[in-house]
């Protein structure tokens, strides 16, 4: 059995010092200041280390104001342009008395800012006398806009003297006295609560309890990846003395993080090694052979050539560990049906996971139809070339649930197919040879051993997915398995064209798309209406993990909700489309309504489905040629070339609208035009990835997962990751059981944090 998820158990008894001190709670080093750093998921001594400033200044040198972004919490060092003050203005004091306002114009020579305060006559003559032209200082405060300007209302803020010490302002005292004496200014990321010198001061508190620290990395890793030591680092960029000093210690804590991955992921593959699989020998004769001669259709040259590595890697003692990457519509699933036919011939087992029921049910289907009366029933190994096929999911009655159980655990069905379901601990296998896990990022690693765990001796794992995948994040991601990739789309399916529509200037345009929908129904041919959430809300303070991308709620203000499918289905059917067929699916209605909305659609009882993302992945209905994505800013770029491959998978042309009310120029707005101009998932995934870094690439990507990477960035550092994994290969080659307590430390920290993101999800 796999040993992968009970790595960190079994080294949990014991740690270095170096990580004893680095995972001290926070709270105990800075007492109630703690509780402000959780907002930016900064909990231990090694969190704070981490959590670097995002940019320096020395005491002549001003910001950038023209990169500020509104809501965004902000430190800046400007100049005072001119400064105002407005008597009786801004509403009365608590004791009765008309407030005053000062305003003043701050700037970098690149852009300008403008400050607000309110207060009484006296308290807004001191702030004139603070605030004079040319003065320079640092400001600190939540962008906002006041009729077009940007502006900080009530700002902290000290005031600068010729060599950086402060010589006035609001915030006159011993923290800001210490920071601004170091020879470089560190500006963090920052909340309304927690400035940036505070977090200064913080980091100087855990500096001091980190004195001494022993270096984890043996010294010839750093000497070969010519890196400084950790305590060195840490100290480089909290308190530099130079800009080289900075650019040491970020180099060196990016390869922390870089090899931290590589040398997990190399212990993995060195530990799914030690421990043979059953090998699965093709047998001629059997359900593979009888399937391939029922196929009608070629299989592409991807498909054989992928096909061919699979079989030989799953003829061999060691388990195959290989994830499949694929544009939309390549045929990943037939190449994994293949591949799960060879173990049932050889007399194992196949289980396919699947992220939602939808997926699984659409799975389960595809293949019975694929397999006819292949998939009659029958025990492994037997007379006639057929097995069971089986479906388990969560939602099914309990009888149905303990019908399938036994059938898997009797060697009765071939195939296993369902979601998180078959990790319960009441699923067994008789002989369980095969895991397919599909749309890989959405599970983690656990999951994936979880269900490797269920088989007596260590199964070959396949893991698909149809977001394409950078080498880069494959390496960071999946360096655990090998990366084969099917580029190529069968024969037969057509072009799909994708417009951006501008629903907010263009009302007509809406009409328009409604009309278009009702001419491709009489054409012969359905569509979909895609909404990105279930039902009406009142507005709300946002949360989406995308806001930032999205252009919409960066300080987390009031956001015009999107069009909820409820609605929208109520809207259409009662409206534009009232003489055709609409029906809806959502992820709330029971499996069983869901599984009669779909049927309904791929039978072309309805014309058009109103749905949410559960449609998003594995849903073939080869009549559907039209898309309409309402909202459509409100998804990623992954999501959208997913959904946009639910049509075009017939021979008819298929057209994706993306209704948008985001105004060109914008971050949201460039990702629907890069949508619009390419179909080339691989184009689209580099451009995903540069826009929102790995933040929805990593993890639980899909389900507003931020990326566990503080320094690394997986597009620009390829090289550095590449490089980490060439070391931390060498350093599992010459320690395989990683008796160094320092590497055998960095494993152990890296799968408790991957567990431990894996338990708040789920």
């Amino acid at each position: 059995m796999s040993t992968t998820s009970t790595e960190p158990a079994r080294r949990a008894g014991w740690r270095t010092e170096t990580f004893a001190r680095l995972d001290e709670r926070l709270d105990r080093v800075l007492g109630a200041t703690a509780k402000e750093f959780e907002k930016l998921r900064v909990r231990t001594v090694g969190d704070l280390m981490l959590h670097v400033p995002r940019r320096y200044f020395s005491g002549t040198e001003l910001s950038d104001l023209s990169q500020l972004r509104v809501g965004e919490e902000v430190a800046v060092l400007a100049r005072v342009l001119r400064t105002d003050v407005h008597q009786g203005h801004g509403g009365r004091s608590a004791r009765g008395g008309m407030n005053s306002r000062l305003t003043s114009v701050i700037s970098d020579d690149h852009g300008r800012l403008e400050l607000t305060f309110f207060g009484k006559p006296q308290v807004m003559d001191y702030w004139r006398r603070q605030l004079t032209p040319g003065a320079r200082g640092i400001f600190a405060g939540k962008v906002g806009e006041f009729r077009g300007t940007r502006q900080l209302t009530h700002p902290d803020f000290v005031i600068l003297g010729d060599h950086g010490e402060i010589v006035g302002g609001a915030k006159r005292n011993a923290v800001l006295a210490e920071v601004t004496r170091q020879p470089l200014i560190g500006l963090y990321p920052a909340t309304a609560k927690l400035r940036t010198w505070t977090i200064a001061q913080s980091v100087g508190l855990a500096l001091d309890q980190l004195a001494g620290l022993p270096d984890p990395l043996p010294a010839a890793v750093r000497r070969q990846a010519r890196v400084i030591g950790l305590e060195q680092a840490y100290r480089a960029v909290h308190q530099p003395q130079s800009k080289d000093e900075i650019d040491g210690g970020r180099e060196r804590l990016r390869f922390d993080e870089a090899f931290a991955l590589q040398l997990t992921m190399a212990r993995r593959r060195a530990d799914a090694k030690a421990h043979g699989a059953i090998p699965r020998v093709r047998r001629d004769g059997g359900l593979l052979a009888a399937f391939d001669a029922r196929l009608p259709f070629t299989l592409t040259a991807g498909q054989v050539e992928v096909s061919e590595q699979l079989m030989s890697e799953l003829a061999r003692p060691q388990p195959m560990q290989r994830l499949l990457q694929g544009e939309v519509g390549s045929g990943k699933t037939i190449v994994a049906l293949r591949a799960m036919l060879a173990v049932v011939d050889a007399g194992g087992q196949a289980a396919l996971l699947a992220p939602t029921e939808v997926l699984a049910t659409q799975h389960y289907q595809t293949v019975l139809k694929l397999l006819g009366d292949l998939a009659g029933g029958g025990l492994l190994a037997g007379a006639g070339p057929s097995t069971d096929v089986v479906l388990l999911t969560g939602s099914m009655p309990v009888a149905q649930k303990r019908a399938v159980k036994l059938k898997a655990a009797a060697g009765e069905a071939g195939i296993v197919i369902g979601t998180h379901a078959l990790l319960g601990e009441g699923v067994q296998f008789a002989d369980l040879g095969l895991v397919v896990v599909d749309e890989q990022h959405r599970f983690g690693v656990e999951q994936r051993a979880a269900l490797s765990a269920k088989a007596a001796a260590q199964p070959h794992v396949l893991v698909m997915t149809a977001t394409p995948i950078p080498r880069s994040v494959a390496m960071t991601v999946f360096g655990d398995l090998e990366v084969s990739t099917l580029k190529e789309v069968p024969a037969g399916r057509a072009d799909v064209g994708t417009v951006v529509v501008d629903a907010k200037n263009h009302p007509g345009w809406v009409e328009r798309a409604w009309q278009r929908v009702i001419e491709e129904v009489g054409a012969g041919r359905q569509a979909y209406v895609v909404c990105a959430r279930i039902s009406s809300q009142p507005k709300r303070k946002s949360t989406d993990a995308y806001a930032e991308d999205l252009d919409t709620d960066p300080g987390g203000e009031d956001i015009e909700p999107a069009a909820a499918a409820v609605d929208v289905y109520a809207e259409l059917s009662g409206g534009p489309l009232k003489d055709l067929r609409v029906d809806l699916l959502h992820g709330q209605l029971s499996s069983e309504e869901k599984d009669a909305a779909m049927s309904r659609f791929a039978s072309g009882e309805t014309d058009v489905l109103v749905a949410t993302t559960v449609v998003e992945v594995g849903v073939d209905v080869p009549n559907a040629s039209m898309m309409v994505i309402l909202d459509a800013d409100r998804f990623g770029i992954s999501q959208l070339h997913q959904l946009r491959g639910r049509i075009g998978r017939g021979g008819h042309p298929g057209v994706c609208l993306l209704l948008t009310k985001t105004a060109a120029g914008t971050t949201a707005r460039d990702r629907l035009d890069a949508v619009a101009s390419t179909r080339d998932g691989f184009v689209l995934a580099d451009v995903d990835l540069e826009q929102r870094r790995e933040g929805d690439v990593l993890g639980a990507s899909q389900s507003g997962g931020r990326s566990s990477l503080r320094l690394l960035r997986v597009l620009d550092d390829a090289d550095l990751i590449a490089e980490a994994r060439e070391i931390a290969e060498a350093c599992v080659a010459a320690d395989p059981e990683l008796i160094d307590p320092g590497l055998s430390d960095i494993v152990t920290h890296v799968e408790r944090q991957a567990a431990g993101d894996w338990l708040e999800r789920t």
